[in-house]
């Protein structure tokens, strides 16, 4: 990979990655067109490893109320009366809401990296997972804020959000963001609920694959640019995780001051045009699926 493929990916990382556009969907297409095989372990290691750069502009972004949440928590697992604090149930909501991505990961490992990358899966779940967002988006009733989160709340996000790992083109925060509206919780809470249920999911997943995934980044079996003999390499992974940071750092900002005052249509409509682009694309013959 030379340096400017892993500058362009880290920006399509950190633009995408909070978005409910499916950053793994993004990622899959732009690497696709790159020239690289996009079913391996080496290309899986490299897209979860460049996802840690936008989860730490996350934390960074996000830094005082993680240490909020985190001490309410703590306070709360010590002393009774602290559990009254919302902050001790939204702490343990993050903790429960994130195990079940875990174990998706975990149990369909090879699936992921296999048969649903492809681009045929992506497309189809960029096209439908768009109209559960609208319908979702199209809810009255979304008056909940940030203290009236409860467990049942976390589990039903923690759920939704398994599903992205299984369908790239489904994306982790239009998931986590939907199932936040279908709880009733305004935009601009779903939307941070989405940053906090990701936080630990990404940097676990970002984690495990760099440890587990470090010889499929170095491997020349693993992703080989057709025609060519240039692998990834640990250099292009550093420069697109650092860039991807930077980018989503303000890819954040923008995007919870645009929720304050807007629906999502505009990325569902987004949504569908790139799925059917990309169908289009694969059953003509100019993308492989």
């Amino acid at each position: 990979m030379n340096w400017w493929q892993a500058v362009v990916l880290g920006i399509v990382e950190g633009i995408t990655e909070f978005l409910p556009v499916s950053s793994t969907g993004h990622l899959r297409i732009v690497e696709h067109l790159m020239g690289f095989k996009t079913q391996g372990a080496g290309i899986t290691a490299f897209t979860a490893i460049i996802q840690v750069g936008a989860i730490i502009a996350a934390i960074i972004f996000f830094w005082t109320d993680i240490v909020r949440i985190v001490a309410a928590w703590c306070r709360g697992l010590g002393h009774k009366e602290a559990r009254e604090d919302p902050d001790y149930t939204l702490g343990w909501g993050i903790v429960i809401g994130s195990i079940p991505v875990a174990v998706v990961g975990l149990v369909f490992k090879d699936a992921i990296e296999g048969p649903l990358s492809s681009i045929w899966v992506v497309a189809g779940a960029l096209v439908l997972w768009s109209f559960v967002m609208l319908v979702a988006d199209r809810r009255s009733d979304l008056h909940r804020g940030m203290s009236e989160v409860s467990l049942v709340d976390a589990v039903v996000i923690g759920c939704f959000q398994a599903l992205a790992p299984l369908f790239p083109g489904i994306s982790r925060s239009g998931a986590t963001i939907s199932a936040g509206l279908f709880r009733s919780f305004d935009r601009e809470t779903a939307t941070r609920l989405s940053f906090f249920m990701g936080i630990p999911a990404l940097v676990a997943a970002g984690v495990f694959e760099a440890v587990g995934g470090a010889s499929a980044i170095t491997s020349s079996s693993q992703i080989l640019v057709d025609g060519g003999s240039g692998v990834i390499g640990w250099g292009p992974t550093i420069i697109a995780t650092v860039v991807s940071l930077v980018v989503a750092y303000f890819s954040i900002a923008w995007l919870l001051k645009f929720v304050a005052t807007n629906k999502f249509t505009g990325f569902i409509v987004y949504r569908v045009i790139l799925g059917v682009l990309l169908l289009v694309l694969a059953l003509t013959g100019p993308m492989a699926a």
